[in-house]
C-alpha cells in the first residue's frame, strides 16, 4: 500500500514538474502560427478556384457568343466547359490537400513512396473512379453525347443535362435527374444527332375505306406542312402496314429535325384522326406511333 502512494506521489510530482518545464510560448506560437498558415493556404486556394472558374466561364461564353453555332456544336462547347471545370476544381482540391499535409509537417512524398499496402488498397477501391474517368474522356472525344442531347442510355430515357468527370446526370421527361456512373454507360442512343422519322400510324380496321384514305391526309398535309419548317422532306405515304403487335395501320412518315418529332407527331395524327372522322369514316380505337433516326 505504502509502495503504490509512494508511485502514485512520484507521478504526480514528475507531471508538475513537466508542466512546469514545457514551453507553452513556443506551444502557442507554433500552434498558432500553423493555424494562420493553414487559414492563408485554404482562402488562397478558394481564391484560386473562384477566379479560376470564372475565367474559364467567362472565356467559353465569349467564345460561344462570338461566333454563330448550331446546336450540336453549341451543346458540345457547353459540355466540354463543364469538364474543365470538373477537372480544374479537382485539380485544385489535390494541390491544397498536399500544401495543407506539408504544412502540418506530414511527409507526403515518403507516405506516397513507402505506403505499399495503403497504396495497392487504395489503388483497388479507385478502380471504380479511374473507370469512370476514363470512359468520360471517351465519350467526349468520341462525341457519343453532349448537353442538351436527347438520348436514351440502358433503360433510362431524356436530356443529358451534365457530363462530368464521373457521372453524367440524364434528366426524364417527368423531371427525374437520373445520375449514371460513366463506368455504366455501354450503349448510348443519341436522338439528337441525326434528322429523325416520326412514323405516324392511323388505327385501320379490314372494313375502312382505304381509297378514301390517300386524299384525305394529302389534304391535311397541304395544310400543315407548310406550318412546320422542321419538316425537311415531303410526307411519305407508306399506305397499309401491318405492325410486329398484328394491328393494321395506314402508315406516313415525316422526316424532321431531330428533336421536334414528338411534337410533329402528335400534330398530325391529331389532325389526320380529325379530318377522317368527318369525313364520316369509323376507325378503331387502338393507336400506335413511333420514331426514328
Amino acid at each position: 500500500m505504502q509502495t503504490a502512494v509512494t508511485t502514485s506521489l512520484k507521478s504526480s510530482s514528475w507531471f508538475k514538474n513537466y508542466l512546469k518545464s514545457f514551453d507553452w510560448e513556443s506551444f502557442l506560437h507554433l500552434v498558432t502560427s500553423r493555424f494562420f498558415a493553414l487559414l492563408a493556404l485554404t482562402v488562397l486556394f478558394f481564391l484560386i478556384n473562384l477566379i479560376g472558374k470564372a475565367i474559364l466561364n467567362h472565356s467559353f461564353k465569349r467564345y460561344l457568343q462570338g461566333k454563330s453555332k448550331t446546336q450540336q456544336s453549341t451543346n458540345r462547347l457547353q459540355t466540354i466547359s463543364m469538364l474543365t471545370m470538373n477537372l480544374f476544381h479537382y485539380t485544385i482540391l489535390f494541390f491544397w490537400l498536399y500544401a495543407i499535409l506539408s504544412t502540418l509537417g506530414v511527409p507526403v512524398g515518403t507516405l506516397v513512396a513507402g505506403a505499399g499496402i495503403f497504396s495497392l488498397a487504395l489503388g483497388l477501391g479507385a478502380q471504380g473512379f479511374v473507370s469512370d474517368l476514363v470512359t468520360g474522356i471517351s465519350i467526349l472525344l468520341e462525341q457519343q453525347l453532349d448537353v442538351g442531347d436527347a438520348v436514351k442510355i440502358g433503360t433510362i430515357e431524356g436530356i443529358v443535362t451534365a457530363i462530368g468527370l464521373r457521372t453524367t446526370q440524364v434528366t426524364g421527361v417527368d423531371g427525374t435527374v437520373n445520375f449514371i456512373p460513366n463506368r455504366n454507360i455501354t450503349i448510348v442512343s443519341n436522338r439528337s444527332r441525326n434528322n429523325m422519322r416520326a412514323l405516324v400510324n392511323i388505327p385501320i380496321a379490314t372494313t375502312t375505306p382505304i381509297e378514301e384514305l390517300r386524299p384525305i391526309i394529302d389534304t391535311v398535309n397541304d395544310q400543315l406542312v407548310p406550318q412546320h419548317p422542321s419538316i425537311i422532306e415531303d410526307p411519305v405515304i407508306m399506305g397499309v402496314v401491318t405492325l410486329p403487335t398484328g394491328e393494321l395501320v395506314y402508315q406516313v412518315i415525316l422526316m424532321t429535325k431531330n428533336g421536334s418529332q414528338f411534337n410533329l407527331q402528335a400534330i398530325f395524327l391529331t389532325a389526320y384522326l380529325k379530318a377522317i372522322r368527318q369525313a364520316g369514316i369509323h376507325l378503331p380505337t387502338h393507336t400506335s406511333t413511333s420514331h426514328q433516326a
